[in-house]
């Protein structure tokens, strides 16, 4: 049985939640340039970035009307997230909704130097860059999910 606030409680709900927010910033520059080399491919400001834990991590695109109507079915409670799609601005911030565990985890944050510039210091084009973080995400996943057993 958990009690609140007990180390397994914590680490069973939300070793998904520290482990994106360790890949992100681990890969912060290459995040910002996927990031970047998407929108330029499709420049739609209604889609987000996403990463989907299941079956295995991948990314995916998150379409605004998607989370639309995610919020209807869970009583608005993604009003916030609508917000943030909203008002990102691809060319400064990265944006990325982590889904997993029936959850949504926003990760949200600014590189130095901004995202077109990541893109073009990195240079790689966007299938490149896909591979690679997929390929590190599961690793990362897979090595943190074995070292909290």
């Amino acid at each position: 049985m958990f009690t609140i606030g007990s180390k397994e409680l914590e680490t069973a709900e939300n070793l998904w939640r520290r482990q994106l927010a360790q890949f992100a910033r681990d890969n912060q520059k290459d995040l910002a340039a996927l990031s970047w080399g998407l929108w330029l491919e499709r420049q739609n400001k209604e889609e987000a970035l996403g990463i989907n834990l299941k079956p295995v991590p991948h990314f995916v695109y998150c379409s605004r009307q998607a989370v639309e109507e995610l919020n209807k079915k869970v009583n608005n409670y993604l009003g916030e997230v609508l917000g943030v799609i909203d008002n990102h601005n691809p060319e400064k911030e990265v944006l990325i909704i982590g889904i997993g565990e029936g959850q949504l985890k926003l990760i949200q944050f600014q590189t130095e130097p901004a995202p077109p510039v990541c893109f073009q210091q990195v240079g790689a084009d966007v299938n490149t860059l896909l591979e690679r973080l997929e390929e590190r995400l599961s690793q990362q996943m897979n090595v943190l999910s074995n070292s909290n057993r």
